[in-house]
């Protein structure tokens, strides 16, 4: 029932597939972005993303009860793999915003939150492939964190400019809201890719 093995790559190599599915959300935000016809399809697949998301954080979780050491605490274990499944419900939440809310153009600024999420996730890939090897990579492992907290930064700029934007040029109050509400989820989604890197950058600090 238990395994004892002191070396086990299951775990990292879950939180690998793990973020490659938070990436891919962010992939397809991007893409909704670039034709907004594809809205309603690209709302269909995140749903299976995120179900796929769902599977992979069950499997961490349903190894972790059947575990008696890991390779990390457990805690951490358990909360970076509910980061990054939640980080897939923010981009969930973003798409459908935008397939509800029939927007049929785009404003700059949530298109590089955008970018901004595609860049941030890529790194957490990374993050992520590293974190076997803690001690050996420490150095690449805190300069992949710092990066995502710099493009963390960038959002939090680009976010109060475009919401500035708005209530100095949106007349109509509707449309107002619905922006304000979607470039707060993007940000929010941004702020979540820190929230992980931030966890990293703990066990990192534990571990190296």
């Amino acid at each position: 029932m238990f395994n004892f093995r002191q070396k086990d790559t299951e775990f990292y190599d879950l939180f690998v597939e793990s973020a490659k599915y938070y990436h891919q959300g962010a992939q397809m935000l991007d893409e909704v972005l670039l034709n907004y016809s594809s809205a309603g399809d690209k709302v269909k697949d995140v749903i299976e993303l995120e179900r796929a998301a769902d599977a992979v954080n069950d499997k961490i979780i349903d190894k972790l009860n059947l575990t008696f050491i890991t390779p990390i605490d457990r805690e951490d274990i358990y909360a970076l793999a509910n980061g990054l499944d939640d980080g897939v419900d923010y981009l969930q939440g973003a798409l459908q915003r935008i397939f509800m809310f029939h927007i049929d153009s785009v404003m700059d600024g949530a298109v590089t939150l955008t970018k901004l999420l595609l860049e941030s996730t890529g790194e957490l890939i990374k993050a992520f492939s590293l974190l076997p090897d803690i001690k050996k990579n420490q150095t690449e492992l805190l300069a992949v964190t710092d990066k995502i907290s710099d493009l963390e930064s960038e959002g939090d700029r680009v976010y109060r400019h475009e919401v500035a934007y708005l209530f100095d040029n949106v007349a109509d109050p509707i449309e107002l809201i619905k922006w304000k509400d979607l470039l707060q989820n993007l940000e929010d989604t941004l702020d979540h890719c820190e929230k992980i890197a931030k966890m990293i950058r703990g066990v990192v600090m534990k571990y190296a």
